[in-house]
């Protein structure tokens, strides 16, 4: 994948993924989270096909270039599984991701507290986009992470 024109972006609530797409999805998480980051935990953890979860995903030829998940919690929404594909890496895909995950917060829960568990290198990425560290640096499954609220409240 090199060129980004014909990016389709989605917006699924977990019932509208087909089986297709969550399997190419969670191929994706796994290819990336768990064998290229060499980090073994339990990417499948129940929360995928729950309450009104949400699956932000970008298409490229058929195959999802950027993908994110979205968590609705009682107090607040969690943006989470943020990733690129390693094929469509260099087309700034990153905060095309992060403003149609914060599109979709903005449509489905208007005024929710928006949070993410970050990788603590990504702070800065994160932080141009309007996200506040709210916690010290923690270790998340071997790799060093920090809580972040969108606009700091």
């Amino acid at each position: 994948m090199t060129d980004s024109s014909s990016l389709h972006w989605q917006d699924y609530h977990h019932s509208d993924l087909n089986a297709a797409q969550l399997y190419a999805i969670l191929a994706l998480r796994t290819e990336v989270f768990i064998v290229e980051q060499n980090c073994v935990y339990q990417d499948i953890d129940g929360q995928d096909l729950a309450g009104e979860n949400r699956h932000i995903v970008a298409w490229l030829e058929g195959k999802p270039a950027a993908y994110a998940r979205i968590l609705r919690h009682a107090d607040d929404v969690a943006i989470g599984r943020v990733i690129v594909a390693p094929s469509a890496r260099g087309l700034k895909l990153g905060y095309q991701l992060m403003e149609q995950a914060l599109a979709a917060c903005d449509k489905h829960w208007p005024g929710a507290r928006v949070v993410i568990s970050a990788q603590a290198h990504l702070q800065g990425f994160y932080g141009r986009l309007g996200f506040v560290a709210n916690t010290d640096i923690y270790d998340e499954d071997g790799i060093a992470h920090v809580g972040m609220v969108l606009g700091g409240f």
